[in-house]
């Protein structure tokens, strides 16, 4: 590991390989290096339940889309983040992990629920980007101040655009409107977040719904948020 000033992240990756969470991560640790900490790298949420090693994690950064948790891991996780662990992540690493799992749910405050793509009759067998579609990412007047997001613009993204089921006790920073098409089943626009934070005893959470693949996640506008977020989130 390299020099730090005793600061350290816990890089949990794994679960569906769609997105990517190996490749993923790793445009992001050498950021964390950079930033003075140590860097762990997992692949399971085993770790989480490991309550010594959890109490000197100032950050964790999750990439984790789908699979389990134990009862005794996700009992560490939220531990930790209450003693003061921050906990970041974006799109279904951290939107859509453990879906079985409502403690976790509660923890992040949001749920990835669907992501409406393209015209059903347009679509090309075995494409990849069938939920692919043209969005914009709104910044709320909140974010104008925040450190996550401060001198940003709303920015337009062509990907995955998640509609996510959420509790108010999430601080939004930025939405996502999806809107009605003739296929749809829905009759009225859907506001869903895409940026937010959340405070949970000593710690601090952060999620943003961009970063289905590698192109997003190197997004400029993204990149930044990402960065930024981790960076607030950490003890």
């Amino acid at each position: 590991m390299p020099d730090n000033d005793g600061r350290v992240a816990l890089v949990v990756r794994g679960g569906w390989e769609g997105h990517a969470p190996v490749e993923a991560t790793d445009l992001f640790i050498p950021y964390l290096e950079r930033q003075g900490y140590a860097v762990r790298v997992e692949d399971s949420p085993r770790v989480y339940a490991d309550a010594d090693f959890m109490a000197g994690v100032d950050l964790v950064m999750q990439c984790y889309t789908m699979g389990t948790i134990e009862p005794d891991q996700v009992r560490g996780l939220s531990a930790a983040v209450r003693a003061g662990t921050g906990l970041a992540g974006w799109h279904g690493g951290i939107a859509d992990s453990f879906r079985d799992c409502a403690d976790y749910l509660h923890l992040i405050g949001g749920q990835f629920a669907c992501h409406p793509g393209k015209d059903p009759a347009t679509r090309v067998p075995g494409a990849a980007d069938h939920n692919f579609v043209p969005y914009t990412v709104n910044l709320l007047p909140a974010a104008k101040s925040h450190p996550i997001t401060r001198d940003l613009e709303d920015f337009e993204l062509t990907t995955e655009q998640y509609w996510v089921l959420t509790d108010d006790y999430i601080d939004v920073l930025a939405t996502t409107t999806q809107r009605v098409r003739a296929w749809d089943p829905w009759h009225r626009e859907v506001t869903s977040p895409a940026i937010w934070t959340r405070q949970w005893g000593a710690g601090r959470i952060f999620v943003t719904t961009p970063g289905h693949d590698l192109n997003v996640l190197r997004h400029p506008s993204v990149r930044t948020i990402i960065e930024r977020g981790l960076t607030w989130a950490s003890r």
